[in-house]
């Protein structure tokens, strides 16, 4: 069974999801800030076991939706639970009436996001020395 829980403050789940993702595996440093406090928080849960997350919050009222800090855990990866995530937390800006969402993509994980709908925009950029790019992608009345 999936199930995807949405959360205002940092559920344990998604701390340790990213603390093994990007602090262990990728060995990024500045993995949690300040607007981790302002974001809707989401956990995708297989069989009652935390397996990935997102976190998404608007810096322009709403009218669009930035998605950040989406990691599955290895065990997880190839199954669909990315794109179960993504879909969840589009939807999502969509219900609170975002007209597009965007991100700050991993180069390598681009097509990833471009089968989802998302394009690129703009120039590649180093975030914590790892290759990243702006995507965008508009939502419809489902966020999909």
């Amino acid at each position: 069974m999936h199930e995807i829980r949405f959360s205002r403050a940092l559920p344990a789940e998604a701390e340790s999801i990213r603390r093994e993702v990007f602090i262990k595996e990728q060995g990024f440093n500045d993995e949690f800030d300040e607007t981790d406090k302002r974001c809707i928080h989401a956990v995708l849960f297989i069989d009652g076991e935390a397996a990935g997350t997102a976190r998404l919050f608007t810096e322009d009222g709403g009218r669009s939706y930035h998605i950040g800090r989406m990691a599955v855990l290895k065990k997880h990866r190839g199954s669909g639970a990315g794109s179960e995530i993504m879909n969840a937390v589009c939807k999502k800006a969509s219900e609170l009436g975002a007209e597009r969402c965007e991100l700050s993509a991993q180069c390598r994980a681009r097509g990833f996001y471009e089968k989802l709908g998302f394009k690129a925009d703009g120039e590649t950029y180093l975030d914590e020395g790892c290759p990243h790019i702006h995507m965008e992608k508009t939502l419809g009345g489902n966020g999909l």
